[in-house]
């Protein structure tokens, strides 16, 4: 996956999910780890890393733009 469909996945599991994306997203990781879907594990834990750059964990929502 390139850069910006990286980006992009990670904007839409916080879309979809909210304050809940982190866990999602390590959910999705433990499926790939249990599937040994080596590629899987590399693109989600890619996701993974942008959407904490996205969110505010401090209130459990996406980064506002000022």
């Amino acid at each position: 996956m390139t850069d910006w469909e990286l980006w992009a996945c990670a904007q839409r599991v916080i879309k979809e999910h909210g304050a809940d994306a982190p866990e999602h997203v390590a959910t999705m990781i433990a499926r790939m780890v249990a599937a040994a879907n080596e590629g899987g594990i590399v693109t989600w834990q890619a996701i993974a890393e942008r959407v904490d750059q996205l969110m505010d964990y401090r209130t459990g929502r996406p980064l506002s733009k000022q």
